[in-house]
Parts: C-alpha cells; sequence; structure tokens
C-alpha cells in the first residue's frame, strides 16, 4: 500500500515522521510496554520516542489532517469494491484510564470510578460482504470538550445521540460514491432522532426495542406484539446459516410495515426538573425486519428487532445481514484496545494527543485489512508470509488474524529497514557467531527390502 501523507507539502519533516508513525504503530504492543517500538535504523529508540511526542504536541498537525488518509482511503475502497452501498456502523466505546492520573483531562464514564475517555467511531463496511474499510470520523470525549477528526478545534459536549446527526451530516459531505445506509445499535432507538434522520434524508438501520410502540395494520401494538403476529402468520422464512458465538446456527427474517406516530418523550428535562417534555411530530413508516438466529432444534438464540427506511428493493434478508455485520465494529475496537495496540495503556496526557495517535494508529489497522481482504494473486501468499513471521500459531482452518498480520508487518518491516542497513552476508556472519551451530539433519534411513 502506498501512504500519502496528509501535512503540508511545504514541511517534509512531518511527512516522514506520519508515515513513519503508521509503520510503527504496525507493531503489535504489550500492556506493559505500550509505546511504540523503533523500527530498527540509525535512530535510537529513545529519538523516536521524544519525535512522536513531539508530533502529537505540534499544532500544525491536526485531527482532520490526520483524518484524511482514512477517508481517501474509504472513497477509494466504496468505489471500486461496494456494489450499491457505503455502510456505516457508528458505536461508542469507552475507553479506560482509572490509573492514569497525568490525564487531568478525564471524564467520569459509566460510574463514578470509570474515569477515562468515551470514543465515537463511524466505521464504513462492504456492503458485499462486511468487511471493516476505514473508520472515516472518530471523536474522543474528555472532560473537557470533544477532540473530533471534524473539527481543528475542541468541541462542546453533546448528549451521545445528538453527536450522531453532526457525523452524519459530515459522511454526507464526504461523498463516498455509494448511498450512505447508517447502522446503530440499540442506544439509538429514539423516536426524535428517526424523524430528525428522516427529515434530512439519512438512511438508517436500527435495532428496536420491543415494547417500541407503532402502528401495524391499522392499530398501535408494541414491537413484541407484531412479531407475534408475525408468528402466527407463518411469516418467517430461512435466510442463512451464521455464527453465533462461534457455532453454527440458522437466520430466519420476516418484515412488517409499521408507522411510528407517537409524540416522541426526550429525555431532557426542564431547568426545573418535572415530566419529560412530549414533542409531536410527523408520522413516519419505517420497515421493521425481524432477524431471529435458531439452533438445529428450532430454539430462538437471539432476536433482532431492525427499523429502518432503507428502500424496498434492498430485501429484508439482506437487511437483517448488513445488521449482522454491526459486529465488526467490536472487532476494531478489540484490535485497537486489546489484541494488538493497548489503546487503554497509551501514555498521551490529554485527549487531544491520544485522539492524534488513535487517527495514525487507525490507519495501520486499515493496511491490515487490506491485506486480508485482498484477492490478488498473491495475496494468500502474502498472508501465509506474515503469519509465519508473526510467531502465532492458528487455529485448525483459519489462514489468519489480524492481530497475527499486524505482528507479521511489523517483522518484514523491520527486516527491510535492517537490510537497508546491513549486510546480508555479515547477518549471517553476526547469527553464526551468536546462534549455537547446528548438526547437519538426518539422512532419512531406507527401509528393508
Amino acid at each position: 500500500m502506498e501512504y500519502v501523507s496528509p501535512l503540508p507539502s511545504d514541511d517534509k519533516r512531518l511527512q516522514r515522521r506520519y508515515l513513519q508513525l503508521v509503520q510503527e504503530h504496525l507493531s503489535p504492543v504489550q500492556a506493559i510496554a505500550a509505546g511504540l517500538r523503533a523500527l530498527p535504523g540509525t535512530a535510537q529508540a529513545f529519538a523516536s520516542t521524544q519525535a512522536a511526542w513531539r508530533f502529537y504536541a505540534n499544532p500544525r498537525v491536526t485531527l482532520p489532517q490526520l483524518a484524511q488518509p482514512l477517508i481517501e482511503a474509504a472513497r477509494a475502497a466504496v468505489e471500486q469494491d461496494n456494489q450499491h452501498y457505503a455502510l456505516v456502523v457508528h458505536d461508542w466505546s469507552q475507553l479506560l484510564f482509572k490509573a492514569h492520573h497525568s490525564k487531568r483531562d478525564r471524564a467520569v464514564l459509566s460510574s463514578a470510578t470509570d474515569l477515562g475517555y468515551e470514543l465515537l467511531t463511524a466505521l464504513v463496511l462492504s456492503d458485499r460482504d462486511g468487511a471493516p474499510i476505514a473508520p472515516v470520523c472518530q471523536q474522543v470525549r474528555a472532560a473537557g470538550g470533544v477532540s473530533s477528526s471534524r473539527s481543528a478545534r475542541v468541541q462542546p459536549i453533546p448528549s451521545q445521540l445528538d453527536a450522531l446527526a453532526p457525523t452524519m451530516r459530515f459522511v454526507h459531505r464526504l461523498k463516498l460514491g455509494k448511498p450512505t445506509v447508517h447502522l446503530i445499535d440499540r442506544e439509538a432507538d429514539s423516536v426524535a432522532h428517526y424523524r430528525q434522520w428522516a427529515r434530512h434524508q439519512r438512511l438508517f438501520l436500527v435495532r428496536a426495542d420491543a415494547q417500541r410502540v407503532v402502528r401495524h395494520e391499522g392499530q398501535e401494538r408494541p414491537l413484541s406484539a407484531v412479531v407475534a403476529s408475525l408468528h402466527r402468520g407463518g411469516k418467517f422464512r430461512p435466510s442463512r446459516t451464521v455464527l453465533y458465538h462461534g457455532r453454527p446456527a440458522e437466520q430466519f427474517v420476516a418484515e412488517a410495515a409499521v408507522v411510528l406516530e407517537r409524540p416522541a418523550a426526550p429525555n431532557r428535562r426542564g431547568a426545573g426538573g418535572g415530566p419529560r417534555r412530549l414533542v409531536r411530530g410527523a408520522a413516519l413508516p419505517l420497515r421493521l425486519v425481524v432477524s431471529e438466529v435458531r439452533d438445529a432444534d428450532g430454539a430462538v438464540l437471539a432476536t433482532w428487532l431492525l427499523l429502518t427506511n432503507v428502500p424496498a428493493t434492498v430485501s429484508a434478508s439482506e437487511v437483517a445481514l448488513w445488521y449482522y455485520w454491526r459486529w465488526r465494529v467490536e472487532s476494531y475496537f478489540k484490535l485497537l484496545k486489546g489484541a494488538g495496540l493497548h489503546l487503554e495503556h497509551w501514555q498521551q496526557e490529554t485527549a487531544p494527543a491520544l485522539a492524534k495517535r488513535l487517527l495514525v494508529a487507525s490507519m495501520a489497522c486499515v493496511v491490515v485489512w487490506r491485506v486480508a481482504r485482498s484477492e490478488a494473486p498473491e495475496a494468500a501468499e502474502v498472508r501465509r508470509l506474515l503469519v509465519r513471521l508473526s510467531g502465532r500459531q492458528m487455529k485448525w482452518g483459519v489462514e489468519s488474524t489480524e492481530p497475527a498480520l499486524l505482528a507479521g508487518l511489523w517483522v518484514l518491516l523491520s527486516m527491510m529497514r535492517v537490510l537497508e542497513h546491513e549486510d546480508l552476508s555479515g547477518l549471517l556472519r553476526m547469527a553464526k557467531s551468536i546462534l549455537p551451530t547446528s548438526e547437519p539433519p538426518e539422512q532419512p534411513r531406507r527401509s528393508a527390502v
């Protein structure tokens, strides 16, 4: 993959530092040493650490600049690989830094003892196979404001759901080349926000609560009653085999037309408290797609109630598959926080600095995803090589994993960097002087005739 630096063309030093940091983030880190691993070269590791610190503290390096390569990667992939839509998953993840007292801008998260930041990500997926492409917008909420890749300045803190509309607007203005469908989990089940997004012509797919009241076949009823009606009518059809907690299961899908017409009841209360104010709005027709995951005996393992305004040209089965792919954002968070980059151990002392490093690390993730999904003739051989270099053991039938590719890319880059500065024959001599001499391989014995 060819890197394009997002930084000012008149500052070659900053451009080189950006490319160096992306490559150094291809190394999986350990919780006890969460800093960057300097690539082998003429500079010492401490000098590399100092250079990284200066890069993140440099006021000329802004979040929108660092997000630009991610956006360009998304545009190129959507144009080339996606069929009809760009799927954008919005999700939140808590970044816990309980013991990082140097981070003075930590926010209180789910409880008074949970201190850290809240990350909101908009991750683009392929509508062919759900493969992650690139995060096109990321923002980190701290105690003093929000550091967003949409702005060079720290922004005021909105509510979780109120942060979605400007993010959707930003994604719309990116012109990714295909219509955008926004996939969000049950946190976004809000009548007021459904109406707001529909008013701005946003396509959305949201998991709804079973108690959500809608009008169905002329009657007001909760979604749970609509699902029961679909069962009585024999509307569920087998769709595909899926994995549920790692085991094969069958997905069944049914669909109904519903209308949201009740007033919205926002969580906000007036200055004096009291009951929530009801907000009336226009009736909003939507599609209800019900997805049930069943085991071999027909027992229901999971049920998703999905509300969407995606056109009817997209089948209910495809809608259910899109939501099934929403879990890919969780894999991205895992790669950032646990399996690869150990984000929750980074030492940056402010949310803006951490957000800058996050965007650089995300570019490293994009590189890994491209390697993982490449269908080029040599791609499979490249993945096998990277897994061998990583030293990781794969499960039976698994060609590679993203953490293994990340580790293998680091070793490959290290090898290339060493060969730029050292002679191969000299390296072999040094290896022989360090390693114990091995005995020649034993010749195979011939069997008696």
